[in-house]
């Protein structure tokens, strides 16, 4: 059964404070920083909000934990239990499982599954690991990437978490590439297939290919400048996903101007028509 679903990147302007990671080329570590800003919503308000609003489920930036302690995650995991909302997804936004520096990719392995074991004890079914940056024309990288997210499903499943992927960053930003990652991972590949992520003439073909292998559609749609979607291409995109029997979460995005819950009621009122029950 398809169903509603939002990322807080969606609300990134309102929830605070902002965890970035990066790859410090000259000291050989990774860097993390917390940037404070004022919350309009706390993370463990959400899920009651999202349920208010019709969603069910939720998926969760990496960036938008404000603590990774354990008792903090069990409040998160409470807060979608007693919302009765699925915490579906938690999109882990850095990592490259493909760099040529040996050091960085150990570095980051030992990061993700860091944020998988995040992911257990929050309560989230899923975890979307970046598949690499390097060009999606690179059938070694394709291959070291499939490998190593094979091996980080095999964790994930020890704590009874899955790992997925998307089209999101260079090695997936293709049909093809996302297809031969796909195909060389195996019987446990998934992924998440992002509407404004594939570009160009091949975009609503690259839509039909991943979307079979989609545990969710990010519903992205083009916007003009006062945040309101294009409705014809936005409709395009959903008619490919029904047409290829998409049975998921439709994760609503908005990233455009004003309000943003406002923003996305504009994207749920055409989403909504192709939900199935």
């Amino acid at each position: 059964m398809s169903y509603l679903s939002l990322s807080t990147w969606s609300l990134h302007r309102n929830l605070g404070p902002l965890r970035w990671t990066v790859w410090n080329e000259e000291t050989g570590v990774q860097d993390t920083s917390v940037q404070e800003q004022p919350l309009l919503h706390s993370l463990l308000e959400l899920p009651a909000e999202a349920a208010k609003r019709g969603y069910q489920a939720v998926e969760i930036c990496h960036f938008h934990f404000p603590s990774t302690d354990s008792s903090y995650l069990k409040q998160v995991k409470q807060a979608f239990e007693q919302a009765g909302l699925s915490f579906d997804t938690l999109l882990l936004d850095y990592g490259d499982i493909t760099s040529s520096n040996e050091v960085r990719v150990s570095a980051d392995l030992a990061l993700i599954r860091e944020w998988i074991d995040i992911a257990s004890q929050s309560g989230a079914k899923q975890i979307r690991v970046v598949a690499g940056e390097a060009s999606p024309s690179d059938e070694e990288a394709i291959s070291l990437s499939a490998a190593r997210l094979s091996e980080l499903s095999e964790y994930g499943r020890t704590v009874g978490v899955k790992v997925i992927t998307e089209n999101f960053k260079a090695l997936t930003s293709t049909g093809a590439s996302c297809m031969k990652l796909l195909g060389a991972w195996g019987e446990h590949a998934a992924t998440i297939t992002d509407f404004g992520n594939f570009r160009g003439a091949l975009k609503y073909e690259e839509i039909a290919l991943t979307t079979p292998l989609s545990v969710s559609v990010h519903v992205k749609p083009q916007y003009d400048e006062n945040g309101y979607p294009d409705e014809a291409e936005l409709r395009r995109c959903l008619d490919t996903v029904s047409s290829a029997g998409f049975n998921g979460a439709f994760v609503l995005i908005y990233d455009g101007p004003g309000d943003m819950w406002e923003g996305m009621e504009r994207v749920k009122r055409i989403a909504s028509a192709y939900i199935s029950s």
